[in-house]
């Protein structure tokens, strides 16, 4: 049976603890703190939110979103999680022309480098903008998400929510419509706790990642099927949500179908076009090289006089 976990928003105190585990996991690079620039697409970009780093990378498959609220209700702080929400009918499967992207038995949409092609459709496909890429390696993978489908395979939970159950318990794991029945307790029980909705429940066909909010969605940058336009102003009273175009709404149905009508009309020249996007890549980055090597000899001339 597929494994949902359902995302309490307003239990979440921004620990990163998820974030952590994840890295630690999958040996990526640790959590940019300190404000150091080494990491690579680390540091935020942004001195008016606590989210760090600003948006997931190839070395950052998830992380805590932090949208700071300052409006009638006064000054507040809204977590939700930016990361993949292995949906019921994943587009990027359907997008994939090499079956890099699957889905398996436990909900998990799985990702597999050695058949993967660099073509990075499924970054084009996915309704979330979730997979992220590899721009720093000349030999480049997409990477994102992929719900830790060894430890699921197992009967454990995922490195993040392992790591949640120490501390606020926000993120729990079961079946899917025991996730969703929960929500729904949650939503009846919190007296206006909640906004009366289920993130994931209906959005694109379902997700097997479930969130409760305590503002409307759109506030921490997610787009549902009857998303609503905010105010011009918006943008003065919500900091750090990084929206996009909320007019764009998702739908209710599965968008897998059409990804798989358009991928029925791609030619067989993926193999070609991966070589060839390499090979110049190994191009730019050899003329860099020279560049900086020619630069230097003539700084090293110059001091030399």
């Amino acid at each position: 049976m597929a494994k949902a976990v359902l995302f309490d928003g307003p239990g979440c105190i921004g620990c990163r603890a998820c974030e952590d585990a994840c890295k630690k996991k999958y040996n990526l690079p640790p959590i940019e703190i300190t404000g150091a620039t080494d990491l690579p697409a680390e540091p935020t970009s942004s001195n008016k939110s606590y989210t760090r780093p600003a948006e997931l990378s190839a070395y950052t498959w998830i992380k805590v979103r932090i949208t700071e609220i300052d409006d009638a209700k006064g000054f507040r702080r809204v977590h939700t999680l930016r990361k993949c929400m292995h949906c019921v009918h994943p587009t990027c499967v359907a997008a994939c022309p090499v079956g890099a992207l699957y889905k398996d038995e436990n909900g998990a949409t799985v990702y597999d480098d050695k058949k993967c092609i660099g073509c990075r459709f499924c970054m084009l496909a996915c309704p979330f903008g979730i997979p992220t890429f590899e721009w720093d390696k000349p030999i480049s993978y997409i990477r994102k998400c992929i719900f830790c489908p060894d430890l699921l395979a197992e009967g454990k939970p995922p490195a993040c929510v392992t790591a949640c159950s120490k501390r606020t318990k926000c993120i729990t794991i079961g079946e899917r419509e025991e996730q969703l029945a929960l929500g729904r307790k949650m939503i009846a029980d919190g007296k206006g706790k909640y906004v009366n909705h289920i993130y994931g429940e209906n959005e694109v066909g379902g997700t097997n990642w479930l969130y409760l909010s305590e503002e409307p969605f759109e506030v921490s940058g997610l787009r549902t099927y009857n998303s609503t336009v905010l105010p011009a102003n918006f943008k003065d009273k919500y900091w750090g949500g990084n929206w996009g175009d909320l007019t764009n709404k998702l739908g209710t149905e599965p968008v897998a179908a059409d990804a798989e009508r358009a991928m029925q009309a791609v030619p067989i020249v993926l193999p070609s076009v991966a070589i060839v996007m390499s090979g110049l890549y190994w191009v730019f980055q050899r003329k860099d090289k020279l560049s900086q090597e020619n630069a230097l000899k003539k700084g090293s001339k110059g001091v030399t006089k």
